[in-house]
């Protein structure tokens, strides 16, 4: 009898626990914000959130209002909607929020990187000295190169009179688009074929475009993997494809491979001699270089689709950025002409495009979608802007969705889901950055890189490239769509939270050298 009871009390004991893990019995206490478990014990809302991130938290905003918390996968999250309160999170200190703790889960599930303490402040180090102020003029430079060696190469850059050069040329725009910006930022950053004495400089050109373009042939392949890997849902099949994509990366971005290379980015050489100094293994090394290929160029290739696809269905806005680009050539007294030399784009000339900044960031409010993402280090009480509290619990997490709660609200982007290339401009054509909701200014008005910790430490180098890459088109080319009438095509769902959203389909356009 003693011994059936301890094993029916075990068995209760066993099941109380479980069903504690799964949530069952964590109820609203006095003060929080609402609790919405769902239906399922531990799943909670995970299934429906998955689905259509921006569809779920619209009802749970509408049915909760701008503070709730509610069950994913196991983890409570309390997500914030109120972007006047958005200060409370990104100033609260590291003791009782934390980023890291997230990102780091997140690298190991998707790109096999298991980091160590105390290496986090490895890429903000190198990316402050590399990829803003003056460390990014060397940058803006290996990327027009590069940038011209992919555009130009297959119709002629030359003074050659073939008929043919003039020829209009058919392709996906997200396919071009994508293709050109990663191929041209991966080898800015990840260096080039040497020139070798018994070879010609295009020789090494032509080896740099066949082995980018088979590197971006896999990333495209791992990309469409991507949420369903993030998410842990990805079948047997196609688990196995992820991984033989990451040993591929593994081995093409690898230590040894780029020691091979000319005109490594001293981001990439700074960031790989500094994890080597805190005793980080080359082979674990490896596996952060595809992190930071993914990182670096898994965003502004689809950003580049997007600005395109804007400027050709808004001939005002496309006449606009014409203008600019024709007034910084002339002022810094470049011309494109048949045989001539090819333009030297410098940072100097990129930073005079008041017009062209405001379509980029006009294009980024409409398309990027990153989840900002805080773990709750100690309890902790989120101050509202209005003076609401809210005591949240350790070991939950807070989040930030900017796209509902920034990026489309109309209070604060009138007719926010049309595309206005003035947007960001004021009248006399200086940057505008005054935006107001409910009478009061809001300090975080676009958010596509993030905020605060989180924020991206490559977002000027993004940046650049996109305007890079749009420059150059307008420089070299006459394109326009296929279809004249081409409908905007629907955001891919499957990747809200993920940074710049993909389309779902891509849309032919054609393009032909100016001259």
């Amino acid at each position: 009898m003693g011994l059936l009871l301890a094993i029916i009390l075990g068995f209760l004991a066993a099941l109380i626990g479980g069903l504690y893990l799964l949530g069952v019995f964590r109820q609203r206490r006095p003060g929080e914000p609402p609790l919405d478990k769902g239906l399922i014990p531990w799943m909670g809302h995970v299934l429906e959130f998955r689905r259509n991130t921006l569809k779920f938290l619209e009802r749970m905003k509408r049915k909760h209002g701008d503070v709730f918390t509610i069950q994913l996968g196991g983890f409570y999250i309390t997500f914030l909607q109120d972007p006047l309160s958005f200060g409370s999170i990104v100033k609260e200190s590291r003791e009782r929020l934390d980023f890291n703790k997230f990102a780091v889960q997140l690298v190991r599930k998707v790109f096999g990187y298991v980091a160590i303490e105390g290496e986090h402040n490895i890429l903000h180090v190198a990316s402050s000295k590399h990829l803003k102020g003056d460390g990014l003029e060397v940058m803006t430079q290996s990327m027009m190169g590069n940038l011209q060696n992919l555009m130009l190469h297959d119709i002629g850059s030359s003074g050659d009179q073939n008929s043919d050069r003039r020829a209009w040329i058919e392709d996906g725009l997200f396919k071009y688009s994508y293709n050109i910006v990663f191929r041209a930022g991966y080898l800015s950053l990840y260096g080039n074929e040497p020139h070798k004495p018994d070879g010609s400089e295009e020789k090494a050109k032509e080896k740099d475009r066949a082995e980018s373009e088979a590197l971006f042939d896999e990333f495209r392949k791992y990309d469409q993997l991507f949420p369903n890997l993030a998410y842990g849902v990805l079948t047997p099949r196609k688990r196995l494809e992820a991984e033989r994509l990451m040993g591929f990366f593994w081995n093409s971005l690898s230590v040894q491979k780029m020691k091979t290379k000319d005109n490594i980015s001293r981001w990439i050489w700074d960031i790989q001699q500094a994890k080597e100094e805190v005793g980080i293994k080359e082979s674990m090394i490896n596996r952060y270089m595809f992190v930071l290929l993914w990182a670096s160029q898994g965003n502004t290739g689809p950003s580049s689709f997007w600005l395109l696809l804007f400027l050709m269905k808004h001939p005002e806005a496309m006449e606009a950025v014409k203008e600019e680009v024709v007034k910084v050539l002339n002022e810094f007294g470049q011309e494109v002409q048949p045989g001539g030399p090819l333009i030297n784009l410098t940072r100097d000339m990129l930073s005079k495009t008041p017009v062209l900044d405001s379509v980029v960031e006009e294009t980024l409010r409409l398309t990027a979608a990153p989840l900002l993402t805080r773990a709750v280090l100690q309890d902790m009480t989120l101050k509202m802007a209005d003076g609401r509290q809210y005591p949240i619990r350790q070991g939950d997490r807070i989040a930030v969705f900017p796209y509902i709660a920034v990026h489309i609200d109309p209070e604060i982007h009138p007719d926010p889901l049309s595309f206005k290339y003035d947007r960001f401009l004021n009248p006399d054509g200086s940057k505008k950055t005054d935006f107001y909701k409910a009478g009061k200014k809001v300090k975080y008005y676009n958010m596509p890189w993030g905020a605060g910790v989180s924020m991206c430490p490559g977002r000027f180098f993004a940046t650049n490239e996109l305007k890079q890459f749009v420059f150059l088109m307008l420089v070299y080319f006459e394109f326009e769509l296929k279809n004249p009438d081409e409908e905007i095509p629907e955001i891919d769902f499957r990747r809200w939270g993920f940074g710049s959203m993909q389309p779902q389909r891509d849309v032919q356009f054609r393009y032909r050298l100016r001259y």
